[in-house]
């Protein structure tokens, strides 16, 4: 595992959507991943940690 994939890990789980915009960029992702921390802040961190590592 890269230090770049450790860095956004550490993100996805401390900053859920901040590393799904770092990974995909603004787009359908960045918008699901911010309608699932607003909704529930669990379901948000696992989206993202599913972006950054797929």
């Amino acid at each position: 595992m890269d230090t770049n994939k450790l860095l956004l890990i550490i993100i996805a789980i401390l900053l859920p959507p901040v590393a799904v915009f770092l990974k995909s960029g603004v787009g359908k992702d960045l918008l699901i991943n911010i309608i699932l921390c607003l909704l529930f802040f669990v379901p948000g961190v696992l989206h993202a940690l599913w972006v950054v590592t797929k």
